[in-house]
């Protein structure tokens, strides 16, 4: 089973080289994810009635072949793999124009409205017998191994306008973040993200500070989030890719 949506890419996703920029993918992935979860009778409001149970977003990954533009009209079809954990695995094709021109996972996890404790997947009723069956992925997503010499390179002061619903900062800015602090806006028009891992290890409110730490490692860049304290709260690994050639950006 699976839900399928068309979705715009807006001047408002778009950065100065009409790439697509990461964030405003992300926010499609997530509008898609979201869209399924109500055709499922799974959406934010149900969960909270029937199960006192919230959506987090716990770890994304996407991949392009190649940039995306305004004014793309882009077709994601997404499915779940089911789950009786306390995570939940949904996958995601990107076509336009017909053609396949990237993938995403991502998990998510059910959390309890006033404690925060995650939920297991097996008492969502939604969810049994409803998964995408042969299409879904074998890809899983784990944490990954920082590289040992990290640089700071920008601290960012939380704000309302980073918070969504839940009251945190909102899953997409995180991204935004990760391509401030690799300084994307130095790379120019023949380059572009062409991966993305971005680990949720612990929320961001209105009224903190986050450093950025940054480092590279076997053809990737990585940035670390921390607080105050030194803890880490997201994590990312980007993968830059020129135009002519798919070898990686060191």
């Amino acid at each position: 089973m699976y839900f399928e949506g068309s979705y715009s890419i807006d001047s408002r996703d778009v950065d100065p080289w009409n790439h697509c920029r990461c964030s405003g993918l992300m926010g499609i992935l997530q509008e898609a994810a979201v869209a399924a979860a109500c055709e499922l009778h799974a959406s934010r409001e149900e969960m909270l009635n029937k199960y006192h149970l919230f959506w987090m977003l716990a770890r994304m990954w996407y991949r392009l072949d190649r940039p995306l533009g305004w004014g793309e009209e882009l077709t994601i079809r997404t499915w779940h793999r089911g789950g009786t954990g306390a995570s939940c695995y949904r996958d995601f094709d990107l076509f336009s124009g017909g053609k396949p021109v990237g993938e995403a996972v991502s998990v998510w996890v059910l959390a309890d409205a006033q404690t925060h404790r995650l939920a297991r997947m097996n008492k969502i009723e939604e969810f049994q017998g409803t998964d995408g069956g042969s299409l879904c992925k074998q890809l899983h997503l784990s944490r990954f191994k920082l590289p040992t010499a990290m640089a700071e390179a920008d601290r960012r002061a939380m704000h309302y306008s980073d918070t969504d619903i839940n009251g945190h900062v909102n899953n997409v800015r995180y991204a935004d973040f990760i391509c401030d602090a690799i300084r994307l806006d130095r790379l120019g028009e023949h380059s572009y993200v062409s991966a993305l891992q971005l680990d949720y290890l612990a929320e961001c409110m209105a009224g903190e500070e986050i450093t950025l730490f940054t480092g590279t490692q076997d053809g990737q860049w990585y940035v670390r989030g921390a607080d105050e304290a030194g803890k880490s709260r997201f994590e990312g690994a980007v993968t830059l890719t020129t135009l002519d050639s798919p070898a990686p950006i060191k």
